[in-house]
């Protein structure tokens, strides 16, 4: 199943980068302009070399708050200067995929912000005792791409409010955490209708991205780790899926490439100032 929009003559990750910073055309006005002029010297090297963090103490979860309907605001990027970086990661059809990630996660203590859709539980839910004391420990954050990945500037409003509900309440239902504030319309297609939608439902940040490891469609494991070190920098809220298996073999050469740089790799809440006990 691929969940890529179709996008004729247009490079596909290339849309992908430049819808996520608000941009068609160009990427010279971005805030992330001059990246990837400096190579890092990523070397291919086993991901074995990854340290083993221990398991984070077991912690209890803040209750889910009401939902706080508000003026809708997109956000792609750290709001001012920071040595921290977010790895969000979405969709998750690829079971082996998954389980990459959380093992990743388990295993290096790394903080990533996982984006599911619900229609994908099958693949979530053999991780979920895995993954919910990392989520009560506040190393593993999730947020809401809608209940079935459609392109909701496509659907009418009651479908929109259905996609987004829909997946928060799986949300809670098997993370035992909301969503909110922080909604990811699929494909990065969104509109003011469908943004004042989700801001009706709590859902007051509409979060895109500013770099790419270009793996919502099949890629080399080469070509995503040139993506990241074009994309992973200081600042970065960089959109990863769990789709498609070139990343398998490539997580101990990101975690080097986010240490050699110096980066904090940390959630969104912690980037940009939001909590879940509040949503």
């Amino acid at each position: 199943m691929d969940h890529s929009c179709h996008l004729g003559a247009v490079d596909r990750r290339t849309f992908l980068t430049l819808v996520g910073v608000g941009l068609l055309g160009t990427l010279g006005g971005c805030s992330v302009g001059g990246w990837g002029r400096r190579s890092s010297g990523v070397r291919m090297v086993p991901a074995a070399t990854a340290t083993t963090t221990s398991p984070p103490p077991r912690q209890a979860l803040p209750a889910i708050p009401a939902p706080k309907p508000g003026r809708p605001v997109v956000v792609s990027s750290a709001p001012g200067p920071t040595s921290q970086v977010v790895l969000t990661v979405d969709d998750g059809y690829c079971g082996e995929c998954v389980a990459g990630y959380v093992d990743f996660a388990v295993r290096t203590g790394t903080q990533l912000s996982f984006l599911p859709n619900g229609t994908f539980a099958e693949f979530w839910t053999p991780h979920l005792e895995r993954l919910r004391p990392l989520v009560a420990a506040g190393q593993v954050q999730v947020a809401n791409h809608t209940w079935s990945h459609k392109n909701i500037t496509r659907l009418a409003d009651a479908s929109v409010r259905d996609e987004i509900q829909r997946n928060e309440q799986w949300i809670e239902d098997s993370f035992g955490i909301t969503g909110r504030p922080y909604f990811r319309p699929p494909f990065g297609m969104h509109d003011k209708r469908t943004d004042n939608i989700a801001g009706s439902l709590g859902y007051t940040r509409i979060l895109l991205w500013n770099g790419t490891l270009g793996d919502a469609t099949v890629e080399k494991p080469e070509e995503l780790l040139a993506l990241a070190d074009k994309w992973m920098r200081a600042g970065a809220i960089v959109l990863g899926h769990a789709n498609h298996p070139a990343v398998l073999g490539v997580f101990g050469q990101l975690r080097q490439l986010i240490a050699g740089r110096h980066l904090e790799p940390v959630t969104l809440d912690a980037m940009l100032g939001t909590s879940r006990a509040t949503g």
